[in-house]
């Protein structure tokens, strides 16, 4: 219950995080309001009477104030002599200008973030060797588009997951192996179909048109010429009258398949886990794959308390660390040793921890912008904002 509390309060959040029409960081080159990047740190001090303060998602930093049975700050605190203080937000946008107002030495962020927090130089590069928790996270987590830039590491994962296809068994006896049944072939259940609702959707029609529509050349799904986002925008504009609802609040999606008037569409592996004992839906990832998010912690290039701050992102790297947060959340966690930790046994096993071949075929969140993330230079590529409106006529 306490997953289905954390993932209900960040859905609406990452919704509005992401659809935000600021995504002036439509290239890299963006300069904001953090303070100038630094090299890495080289050594760290004592941490004995320091203080580390963070941002980030609810769920994320919790003391017992919530559960006291749910506490992964104190530990962290007996054993640094760092305290702690925290602050929640609720979308990447608030994120982003708390950040640039100052006052916090490290934020967790998601995708749709961490490229903007770099290209502000509101966060600093980090020096893994200076994290003996590093070494462990799941490689296929570590040095990717939406933490680091030209091999330089500007984030630590935290947890992951995918957005898979659910589908009610009675309607589906045998798993559906592609998208096309909420795609090409949502008529054959229209007005049962359901599907998130927010601009990086698009992203999900996009990894879809992938394999069905090769000649579109579409190599990531978040880095979309005017072409490719048409071509998304087509679709999706197809899909809508076959929507029974979209959804942000997944309490609704819950609801929905419990109650039979969803019978497929894009879900959480964390939804699935929630439905009551012996509702007929399951969950797959189609063979198109998937898109998905892998979260980041991050250190401000402005901290005064470099040592707590990477204690932080040490400890909630951790197996024991990582455990409680991953759990609390309902994630997969980054740490493969955590999976022996969590209270749950088949909590990793559910969550396709550490399944590198499962992971691959996630198109984890990322920022698009104009700058092809793909690596096209004879092109610009749409960017969020261009997603936003795109979204908005889909909605009609």
């Amino acid at each position: 219950m306490q997953a289905r509390t954390m993932r209900h309060r960040r859905t609406a959040a990452i919704g509005a995080g992401l659809g935000i029409a600021a995504l002036a960081l439509s290239a890299c080159g963006t300069s904001g309001g953090g303070a100038q990047a630094t090299g890495p740190a080289e050594e760290l001090g004592d941490t004995e009477g320091g203080s580390v303060s963070i941002l980030a998602w609810p769920g994320y930093v919790e003391d017992g104030t919530n559960d006291p049975a749910v506490d992964w700050v104190t530990p962290f605190e007996e054993a640094t002599g760092c305290s702690v203080t925290s602050q929640t937000y609720g979308t990447s946008d608030e994120a982003f200008n708390l950040m640039g107002d100052g006052g916090f030495d490290v934020v967790a962020a998601s995708g749709d973030l961490t490229l903007r927090l770099i290209a502000s130089d509101a966060v600093q590069q980090l020096n893994t060797d200076l994290l003996d928790s590093y070494d462990a996270i799941f490689p296929f987590l570590k040095e990717q588009e939406w933490n680091s830039v030209d091999g330089d590491v500007y984030g630590i994962p935290h947890g992951y997951g995918a957005n898979l296809l659910a589908y009610n068994t009675d309607v589906f006896p045998e798993a559906p192996t592609s998208w096309s049944v909420v795609f090409d072939d949502a008529a054959a259940n229209s007005g049962a179909i359901t599907a998130y609702d927010s601009p990086i959707y698009i992203a999900d029609a996009a990894v879809y048109l992938m394999t069905h529509e090769p000649d579109l050349g579409i190599e990531n799904p978040y880095s979309l010429d005017e072409e490719q986002l048409a071509a998304a925008v087509a679709l999706l504009d197809e899909q809508r009258q076959h929507i029974g609802e979209y959804w942000s609040d997944y309490l609704l999606e819950l609801q929905g398949l419990e109650a039979g008037s969803i019978v497929a569409g894009t879900t959480w592996q964390v939804i699935i886990n929630s439905l009551a004992e012996g509702t007929p839906v399951a969950a797959t990832l189609p063979e198109e794959g998937a898109t998905g998010w892998s979260d980041s912690w991050m250190i401000s290039s402005a901290t005064e308390q470099t040592p707590c701050a990477y204690a932080w992102l040490d400890w909630i790297a951790s197996p024991e660390g990582n455990a409680m947060a991953t759990e609390y959340f309902g994630e997969a966690p980054n740490n493969p040793d955590a999976c022996d930790l969590t209270q749950d046994p088949g909590h990793c096993e559910a969550y396709h921890a550490g399944d590198e071949e499962y992971a691959s075929q996630i198109y984890y969140w990322t920022t698009p912008i104009a700058e092809c993330l793909d690596g096209r230079t004879d092109v610009e590529c749409t960017d969020y904002a261009d997603w936003t409106e795109a979204w908005q006529q889909i909605q009609g």
